[in-house]
């Protein structure tokens, strides 16, 4: 296992000793209505403690908006689930202004990102326009209103659901939006064993209620925690070099945006404090390169013509850049 090149102080290491029980809880709360999923799991807990917005991406039926409901569910937060169609307004998000009659005022009634946890389902089916609101909210963690900002909740995550095969009725979600995701992950289906364990349970179609093992301030605790992890310079210039790799790239037409950087250490230093570790480790940016950075990729025409895959781009430049040592 690397370490870092200096020691943090104490305290980060008995900050990090909180994280791991507390996520352990969380993580053996939804494998009860969600089995054979652990690596989903963890990768939005890592999107919740980097207080990031995650995209979940697959085909009906594999538990995209179960496992979203359930890591609401978890958490002592206030959470909303709208369902986006096509006729869904901005104001149905964001909120509007209502004229009160008996006192000839206007009076702003909030919408459903007023909330710690907003799972937006099948966010592809929303306008263009109805999209487009949530890009305040999703990186400045605020809304305008008539020339007037509201402040969210703290934490605010968004978690979206999104099937990438059924096209009809779909918007696809821009790169400008894209990019406001920490990461996009996907689903996939459950090994044969998960299978039949959730036969046995749900089949009488009687799933657990859960309830919250942990509380809104220890999630608030986690983010500062994985705020304060250790990492390295030489880890810091890795992220950088992965990023401007993408950007040169022969089969890339928009490479890594800034945020983009900033994103995969976020998610890296959450990943570290999931893991009880204080510190940072090239495997961390690593395990998390692909989900943070594949839906950012924009591949050039010729290359998609090919049939390139974002996720082919990505390894060769992961196997190409390596991880420079600190002179």
């Amino acid at each position: 296992m690397s370490t870092p090149t200096q020691s943090p102080p104490q305290d980060a290491r008995t900050a990090a000793g909180f994280a791991a029980p507390r996520i352990e809880q969380i993580c053996n709360n939804i494998e009860r209505v969600l089995q054979g999923k652990t690596d989903a799991i963890k990768f939005v807990l890592v999107a919740l403690v980097a207080n990031g917005h995650v995209l979940i991406e697959d085909v009906p039926g594999v538990g995209k908006t179960l496992l979203a409901k359930s890591v609401a569910d978890s958490i002592g937060s206030t959470w909303r689930r709208i369902q986006f169609t096509s006729d869904l307004l901005p104001s149905d998000l964001l909120g509007v202004n209502v004229f009160d009659q008996n006192t000839g005022e206007f009076s702003f009634h909030p919408g459903a990102v007023f909330t710690n946890v907003l799972l937006a389902d099948e966010v592809n089916r929303a306008s263009p326009k109805t999209q487009s609101a949530l890009l305040e909210c999703m990186e400045e963690r605020q809304i305008t209103i008539d020339g007037r900002m509201y402040g969210l909740r703290d934490p605010f995550v968004v978690i979206a659901t999104q099937n990438p095969l059924e096209h009809e009725g779909t918007y696809p979600l821009p790169e400008s939006q894209l990019d406001r995701f920490l990461m996009r992950i996907s689903m996939g289906y459950p090994a044969r064993e998960a299978s039949m364990e959730m036969l046995e349970k749900h089949v009488d179609d009687t799933d657990a209620d859960l309830k919250p093992v942990v509380s809104l301030e220890d999630v608030i605790a986690l983010q500062q925690i994985s705020n304060g992890c250790f990492v390295a310079d030489p880890l810091k210039e890795y992220v950088l070099d992965l990023g401007e790799a993408t950007r040169y790239a022969t089969d890339v037409q928009l490479g890594i945006s800034p945020r983009g950087c900033i994103h995969l250490l976020r998610a890296a230093k959450a990943a570290a404090t999931l893991s009880g570790r204080h510190y940072v480790i090239p495997d961390d940016i690593k395990q998390l390169a692909h989900p943070v950075f594949e839906h950012r990729l924009v591949l050039a025409p010729e290359a998609e013509i090919r049939g390139v895959t974002a996720g082919e781009v990505l390894a060769g430049v992961l196997d190409a850049v390596p991880l420079r040592a600190r002179a």
